[in-house]
């Protein structure tokens, strides 16, 4: 699944440059804005006919979309339903919303996507700084921040351990797994407590992901692997000298770990800087040729040749 994500990662960057030029010359969006659902690992009734939803607004059936969204009356089933009845009243619906639930960062987001849909770029903007500030710990504050830094890679910087989820809790459902992975992460050992990182990173909570990287590194202080979690984790597009600050220095720290230098290349990467993500990559397959890190340098690197 990681594999898949820096590959995933790779390609967004290379289609970023290829459309630069035409995406600038974009100046309004067409049809329907898009629905970020955050359901997470939720598996209750209500989250399977949601994410049924959102599935059909995908595809382009709104009616069937806003027939499911319209038994519910949470704020995501509230604002799937404003956005599936596009354009009809959607905007006011949204303005209504946003005042009912000020400090609901998904609230503010599709606030913000609907502002952008309706040419008002000025209260996108704030919209989508409010969502990034009132919940900063939830996948709609990390959408947020990739709709105000387009020429990044969207999402954050995903951290690879060189270590493997115990069997047994990766061969649980999702919810279960959370839960295991959290029970596991109280101990005062630094590979659960990275692995639970990893799991809430992939969840979009990235406030507490970084704290249990840093919990990691502070059981670890000189290892190499934690203390390069602790720095991918702290990774925020407002605030890019934190992130690189922390594992640049490292470099020179530990000049031969391979987690070091290609963490360091995938931090490059996100913000579009290849040549000096290639170098880095390349420094982290000499540090150690057969490792899995460097077979997914490898895979990295083809992908954005």
């Amino acid at each position: 699944m990681a594999v898949a994500a820096l590959l995933a990662a790779a390609a967004a960057v290379l289609a970023a440059r290829q459309g630069a030029s035409s995406a600038r010359a974009t100046r309004r969006p067409s049809g329907p804005p898009r629905l970020y659902l955050d359901l997470g690992v939720r598996t209750d009734p209500e989250a399977q006919a949601l994410r049924r939803a959102g599935t059909l607004y995908d595809k382009g059936d709104l009616g069937g979309a806003q027939a499911i969204f319209s038994r519910s009356f949470s704020a995501q089933a509230q604002v799937g339903d404003a956005f599936a009845s596009w354009p009809s009243g959607t905007l006011a619906r949204l303005s209504g919303l946003a005042t009912q639930y000020e400090r609901s960062s998904f609230v503010q987001l599709h606030l913000g996507l609907a502002l952008l849909w309706s040419g008002e770029e000025g209260g996108a903007l704030a919209a989508f700084q409010r969502a990034e500030k009132v919940q900063p710990d939830t996948r709609s504050a990390l959408t947020a921040q990739d709709l105000l830094h387009p020429n990044t890679v969207p999402g954050m910087p995903v951290f690879e351990p060189s270590f493997e989820t115990p069997a047994a809790v990766a061969a649980l459902p999702a919810p279960r797994q959370l839960v295991a992975l959290r029970v596991r992460a109280r101990a005062r050992d630094p590979h659960a407590k990275i692995l639970y990182a990893i799991a809430l990173a992939q969840l979009g909570h990235r406030v507490s992901a970084e704290r249990e990287a840093r919990a990691a590194a502070l059981l670890a202080p000189n290892d190499p692997e934690a203390l390069t979690a602790a720095a991918v984790f702290r990774f925020d597009k407002n605030h890019l000298e934190l992130a690189f600050g922390e594992l640049g220095p490292l470099t020179k720290r530990f000049p031969h770990a391979a987690t070091v230098r290609f963490h360091l290349g995938l931090m490059l990467l996100w913000i579009e800087d290849l040549q000096r993500a290639r170098s880095q990559l390349e420094q982290a397959i000499r540090a150690d040729p057969g490792s899995r890190l460097a077979r997914q340098a490898r895979q990295v690197l083809d992908r954005i040749k």
